[in-house]
């Protein structure tokens, strides 16, 4: 009888011991909260980009260049594009309440980047230059950039801050 309890209390403890060796749920990695406006500052910065250089694409403008965009709910929005250059460089961050808007947004800047590209640029270094524009994801976070000079620079960045 003492060796069948022995083995009982035996096998209880071993059981009890690998229940608590379970697997730890991973915890979701935390939202990143990133302030855009000083992000564009940091760019214009490290890019050299002149102040006054871009402006502001709101109302109307905002509208035109990528329609449906505005009616997306946003947390932060900078859209940003020179009045007058023969050089490409606009520039999209918007931070969004949900990934599925996020998602939708991204569609939207696709639209641009790839209407752009295929003939919108008019000029065959503007279409070039829109051809490699991005359009980049990150959570409730979307870009999208199309700079002929600094696409890189400001791609890795964006991307940087989610690392």
């Amino acid at each position: 009888m003492k060796k069948w309890m022995t083995l009982t209390l035996a096998m209880v403890m071993a059981i009890c011991c690998l229940t608590a060796c379970g697997g730890k749920k991973e915890e979701a990695p935390a939202q990143v909260d990133v302030d855009l406006s000083a992000f564009y500052t940091d760019v214009e910065a490290e890019c050299g980009i002149p102040e006054g250089y871009m402006a502001d694409l709101e109302g109307e403008m905002l509208e035109g260049y990528y329609p449906g965009l505005a009616d997306i709910a946003a947390k932060q929005l900078i859209a940003k594009a020179p009045m007058m250059s023969a050089v490409v460089n606009e520039m999209v961050f918007m931070q969004c309440e949900t990934e599925e808007d996020a998602a939708a947004a991204a569609k939207i800047l696709q639209d641009r980047v790839t209407m752009q590209a295929e003939g919108g640029a008019w000029y065959p270094e503007s279409m070039e230059a829109w051809s490699k524009g991005e359009v980049i994801q990150q959570g409730t976070y979307v870009a999208m950039v199309a700079s002929a000079e600094y696409q890189s620079t400001i791609v890795d960045a964006f991307n940087g801050l989610f690392a």
